[in-house]
């Protein structure tokens, strides 16, 4: 890899991480908004009364067997694509290895299609791995959209049976007290549902 190629991953990782931390700060100052006027719709001494929880929507999704067993078929559905790019990081290995062994004794001629050969197998590695992880982001999106209304009716259910009135995503707040936290519980929920449905 270039050196203009690791500067610009090194720069396009600084700006993801900038990006989501500013869209985490932006986050965190709406829920603090929102409970800000949730107090000052309430009042003082109702505030004190109020029963507030969070859920890591995600984290309950992943945690779930519905998640667990969908991750472990896409892995098998996937393994073709992932043991062709293993082969080529051997190749592209084995080549690096043999210039290192070989160099001296090499021609130029022999160095330069080598070089050619590396270079050709690592555009055919970064495409592949690029296609893998769109694959698997494509797919894991779709299970998320596919449980999102889940756990919507599960955290539903809660509120009502649990009289909560207030539940905040995770990711929107800053610091929670783990006994507010109900992702345990959702995840839980979202079990007892898998296998009533017979899903498996």
């Amino acid at each position: 890899m270039g050196a203009d190629t690791r500067r610009s991953h090194r720069q396009s990782g600084t700006l993801c991480r900038t990006l989501e931390a500013s869209d985490a700060m932006r986050r965190m100052r709406w829920a603090a908004a929102l409970m800000v006027w949730a107090l000052a719709i309430v009042g003082p001494s109702a505030a004190a009364q109020l029963k507030v929880a969070v859920v890591d929507t995600a984290q309950a999704i992943q945690q779930s067997e519905e998640a667990k067993l969908f991750a472990e078929k896409l892995q098998q559905e996937l393994e073709p694509q992932s043991a062709e790019l293993t082969l080529l990081q051997e190749a592209i290995a084995a080549l690096g290895q043999r210039v290192e062994d070989e160099g001296d004794v090499m021609s130029e001629a022999d160095k330069r299609t080598v070089a050619k050969d590396i270079e050709s197998k690592q555009i055919d590695l970064d495409f592949g791995a690029k296609k893998l992880q769109k694959e698997l982001q494509d797919r894991q999106n779709e299970l998320f959209q596919m449980m999102f209304p889940k756990v919507r009716s599960i955290v539903n259910d809660l509120v009502e049976v649990e009289r909560y009135d207030l539940v905040f995503e995770r990711t929107n707040v800053g610091y929670v007290n783990p006994r507010h936290d109900i992702t345990a519980k959702v995840t839980e929920k979202l079990n007892e549902r898998y296998l009533e449905d017979g899903e498996t």
